[in-house]
C-alpha cells in the first residue's frame, strides 16, 4: 500500500514539473498544447475511492492553475476528468473482465483499451478546458481546432510515455 502511494506521489511531482517547466513552453503554432499532467489521474489505481480521486484531481488542477495563472480552470477540468474516468471504468472494466487488475496502464490493459481510455478522457478534459478558457461562441472554430490538435498531441505523448515504461504482463 505504501509502495502505491509512493509511486503515485512521485508520478504527481514528475508530471507537474514536466508540465510546468517543459511542456508549458511547447506549442505547435499556438494550436496544439500538450497537457500531459492529466496522465496522473488516468493512471491512478482502479480501487482508488471516488472521494480521494476527486480530491487528487482537484489538487492537481489547482497546482497547475498556480503555475499557469488560470484560477480554477484546470481544477474544474480535472474534476470533470475524474468524473468521466469513474463512468468510463465502470462501463468498460466490468464488461471486459479486468476487475482484478491494479491500475489502468498500457502494459496491463493492452494497447486498444488504453488508447480508447486515454483518447476519450483527454477529449472530455480538453473540450471542457478550452471552452471554459475562451467562453464565447464567436471563436468556436479556433477553439475546436485547438481542442482536437491538443488532444491528439496529448494522447500521442501519453502513448509514447506508456511505451517507454512498457512492461509485458500477462492477464489472467
Amino acid at each position: 500500500m505504501s509502495r502505491i502511494i509512493l509511486i503515485n506521489l512521485s508520478r504527481f511531482v514528475i508530471l507537474v514539473l514536466l508540465q510546468v517547466f517543459l511542456l508549458k513552453n511547447i506549442s505547435l503554432y499556438n494550436l496544439a498544447v500538450p497537457y500531459l499532467y492529466i496522465l496522473f489521474i488516468l493512471l491512478l489505481p482502479f480501487e482508488t475511492p471516488n472521494l480521494v480521486l476527486f480530491a487528487l484531481a482537484f489538487i492537481l488542477g489547482l497546482t497547475i492553475d498556480a503555475f499557469y495563472d488560470t484560477p480554477g480552470l484546470h481544477a474544474a477540468a480535472c474534476t470533470l476528468l475524474a468524473f468521466v474516468r469513474i463512468l468510463f471504468i465502470s462501463i468498460t472494466v466490468q464488461k471486459d473482465g479486468f476487475d482484478n487488475e491494479p491500475e489502468p496502464t498500457l502494459s496491463i490493459m493492452g494497447f486498444t483499451w488504453f488508447f480508447t481510455y486515454a483518447l476519450v478522457l483527454t477529449l472530455f478534459h480538453h473540450f471542457f478546458l478550452f471552452n471554459l478558457e475562451v467562453f464565447r461562441l464567436s471563436e468556436i472554430t479556433y477553439t475546436l481546432s485547438r481542442f482536437l490538435l491538443s488532444s491528439i498531441f496529448t494522447v500521442f505523448l501519453m502513448l509514447v510515455s506508456g511505451l517507454l515504461f512498457f512492461r509485458k504482463k500477462e492477464r489472467k
